[in-house]
């Protein structure tokens, strides 16, 4: 049960009555039994609260920049009509700061055996699954001095996917994909290659690549020519241990990270490229295997959107591994780690050397722009001291890409925003060098 402002207010009427009307002992009687018949009186006329039936639709799903909807279809199986405050609470993170109470609230009137529908707004601040808390009902008399209040479990969970800023670039990567492979589709002939055209034959070519089927159908003799294999291997790795767990801005580098490996799947996807994925710190924690293109970018996001860092040290040799498990011929592997001096000495650049032994190795680090900006400071002496940390940090990285490439690995070191773009320009780079 739970009073109204109403029923306070009468209360203090009564005060008043009791001060300057009937000061006596009978006054403060006959005042508050009033006053309690009438609250007992409206609590009874409230319609029940645990009866109410519920049922939730709506989406499963949206992007971190967008919007859910969900519907709550309320029942109200009693004779009695149901006037009412809805609450449908969800976890902080589901609504924009400051919307969670306009929101998540909402005022009901269902006459008997009739039921009405709500629509609440979900526009979630943090990806992964979003689950519905309850549902609290304050069902109030017709008098308004007192409520019925209860709580209802209703089940649904919105999974919240990555946003995927970084597509805004994929229309300019794909016109330059278009362009590498009209330039790069050399005629070529020979077994295990993809056939590409039919052409009128001249001298010099090789009388194995006539067909002569073609031939008797076009009276000239025509050959095949042959475009290099399309289907080339990339594994994708995120490594989930506690470099990825770094914020950088407002988003952790796993977050960049995931935006870079999107477009990156999307483009080599649209080149005729098998894309898989993997997530691993001391085991596997999301893994995306032998999608099609079609289903490839739905099964990322999916297999994306609750991964979360792990506070925990990488296992460099399991990593390694099981990127070898998962590699039985030569592919591109494109590791998105962090590129700090210590993790990297110890654990990875031991074991990376085996992977370039038949592999094409990127490793793609977030910098933080936070540092640049240091680094260009100069104007006081607390902005020198930092200008010198953020060089050594510069420093220190440069030396360890140094090292990396010293073993044949790409390097890719960019802020948030220039990663994705980088990674994309870094794998069109090495199809038109054609080391992939």
């Amino acid at each position: 049960m739970a009073l109204t402002g109403r029923a306070a207010l009468l209360s203090a009427l009564g005060a008043l009555v009791v001060g300057f009307v009937l000061p006596s002992w009978l006054g403060i009687l006959t005042v508050q039994l009033t006053l309690l018949i009438a609250i007992l009186c409206d609590l009874a006329l409230a319609a029940p609260v645990r009866k109410l039936h519920f049922t939730r639709t709506g989406d499963t799903n949206v992007r971190l920049t967008g919007e859910a909807h969900i519907h709550l279809t309320i029942t109200n199986p009693d004779r009695r009509p149901l006037r009412a405050q809805l609450r449908d609470a969800w976890p902080p993170s589901s609504f924009r700061p400051g919307d969670d109470i306009p929101a998540s609230r909402h005022t009901l009137r269902i006459p008997g055996g009739e039921r009405r529908r709500l629509t609440t707004t979900l526009r979630p601040t943090r990806r992964g699954d979003h689950h519905a808390v309850r549902v609290t009902v304050r069902s109030y008399g017709p008098l308004g001095l007192a409520a019925r209040q209860g709580n209802h479990h209703i089940p649904w969970t919105l999974r919240v996917l990555p946003p995927f800023t970084s597509r805004k670039h994929l229309p300019a990567k794909l016109a330059r994909l278009r362009e590498l492979d009209g330039r790069t589709s050399i005629l070529t002939r020979g077994e295990g290659t993809e056939f590409d055209s039919l052409r009128d034959y001249t001298p010099g070519d090789d009388t194995r690549s006539i067909d002569w089927r073609a031939t008797a159908r076009r009276q000239t003799v025509a050959v095949r020519t042959w475009r290099p294999e399309r289907d080339r291997r990339i594994l994708l790795v995120l490594e989930t241990g506690r470099t990825s767990a770094g914020r950088v801005g407002d988003t952790p580098r796993l977050d960049a990270s995931m935006d870079a490996a999107l477009l990156l799947a999307a483009l080599a996807s649209r080149a005729g490229d098998h894309v898989d994925l993997l997530a691993y710190d001391r085991r596997v924690r999301a893994s995306v295997l032998g999608r099609t293109a079609r289903d490839l970018l739905p099964a990322l996001t999916d297999a994306l959107a609750p991964l979360e860092p792990e506070l925990i040290e990488a296992d460099a040799r399991g990593l390694a591994a099981t990127i070898h498990r998962h590699t039985p011929r030569r592919s591109l592997i494109v590791l998105f780690t962090g590129l700090d001096t210590a993790p990297m000495e110890e654990a990875l650049l031991p074991v990376l050397p085996t992977l370039t032994q038949r592999n094409e190795v990127i490793v793609a680090a977030v910098a933080d722009p936070r540092i640049e900006e240091m680094a260009a400071g100069r104007h006081t002496p607390q902005a020198v001291y930092a200008a010198a940390a953020a060089e050594q940090t510069r420093a220190a990285r440069r030396r360890t890409a140094d090292r990396l490439r010293r073993h044949g690995i790409t390097v890719i070191d960019s802020t948030p925003t220039r990663l994705a773009p980088d990674l994309a320009d870094a794998y069109l780079s090495l199809k038109s060098a054609g080391r992939l």
